[in-house]
């Protein structure tokens, strides 16, 4: 009786010790940018899989620990996405502190599951003061925490590159006074879409900075590709914080070819893939459908098309990087 409850405890201990390992933050540390690329602790190119919540303002429910668990376990996602909804209503400007506490939620459950989260101030405006004060409480709070990515600015629209690195700057310092190391996300103008321009004109005097870019396979291709690979070339690192297969409005029909293409690009250049959304509203980005849990535990039928085929390739993602 005491072998086999010896045996019991051996088979346990080693579960546990799997799935420890099988922890990206277990796996790859502290992470950080040397040329164009995202490296970890060991020096390693590292490249993050996962996905993007919906507006918090809009799909506060499923802003929890349970669901980034079920997301870090079951999806095996290596990064999760808190999408801070700042200008509509019950965003950041609204409902400052409430909005904090939804975001919180998923940067402690991305903390305990251990993977990666961006802290993201999703923002179509330059909102200096107030992101300024979102970023020293964030900063403040969790900047110890190797997970934390900060993504400073979501989609720029009508600012110029120039307004944007401006911005960047401030927040950039801000941050740094209070997290040394932590990497940190810059949006580029015309929704994420000129990466060009920062790359003609990057922000210098700073470590672990990353150009963001966004794409939508059904409006966006090769055209935007080659704007990633300009950047690439002239030493610009490129991380893709929000990404799917349809339309740029977030509905229409999903382009199999086009998101493929992407897909082989990101695998190709080694870049960080993520997707959109955690929410489930009636369109085509929307992964989860109405009615069924915000916690998690969903099955196949609970998902959309492009949460049946974005669960898939992260956990194909997944299984290529053991």
């Amino acid at each position: 009786m005491k072998k086999n409850l010896f045996s019991i405890i051996l088979l346990v201990g080693l579960i546990l010790s799997l799935n420890l390992q099988a922890q990206p933050l277990k796996k790859h540390g502290n992470l950080s940018v040397k040329g164009i690329q995202l490296t970890d602790e060991h020096g390693n190119a590292t490249v993050l899989n996962g996905i993007s919540y919906g507006w918090h303002n809009w799909w506060s429910p499923f802003y929890n620990k349970e669901s980034v668990n079920w997301l870090a376990t079951d999806w095996k996602c290596s990064a999760v996405r808190a999408a801070m909804g700042v200008e509509p209503k019950e965003g950041y400007l609204d409902k400052p502190d409430w909005s904090k506490e939804k975001v919180e939620a998923v940067v402690d459950g991305a903390i305990e599951s251990g993977i990666y989260v961006l802290i993201d101030f999703h923002s179509h405006n330059i909102r200096l003061p107030e992101a300024k004060v979102f970023f020293t409480e964030m900063a403040t709070k969790y900047g110890k925490y190797p997970n934390v990515i900060y993504e400073l600015y979501n989609e720029p629209v009508k600012d110029s590159w120039t307004q944007v690195k401006e911005y960047s700057v401030e927040l950039i310092k801000t941050i740094r006074a209070i997290d040394p190391d932590n990497v940190i996300l810059v949006g580029s103008p015309h929704w994420d879409q000129d990466i060009h321009l920062a790359a003609d004109d990057p922000i210098l005097g700073f470590n672990n900075i990353m150009y963001t870019c966004h794409f939508y396979a059904g409006t966006h291709g090769q055209s935007l590709r080659d704007r990633c690979d300009y950047a690439l070339n002239k030493g610009i690192p490129v991380f893709i914080s929000e990404s799917a297969g349809m339309e740029a409005s977030g509905d229409g029909p999903i382009n199999y070819a086009e998101w493929q293409k992407w897909i082989d690009w990101c695998t190709s250049n080694k870049i960080s893939l993520i997707s959109w959304s955690v929410s489930a509203k009636k369109e085509t980005c929307s992964m989860i459908k109405p009615g069924v849990s915000v916690q998690g535990n969903w099955k196949e039928s609970d998902l959309n098309e492009s949460g049946i085929k974005t669960r898939e390739l992260l956990r194909k993602q997944a299984e290529a990087e053991k």
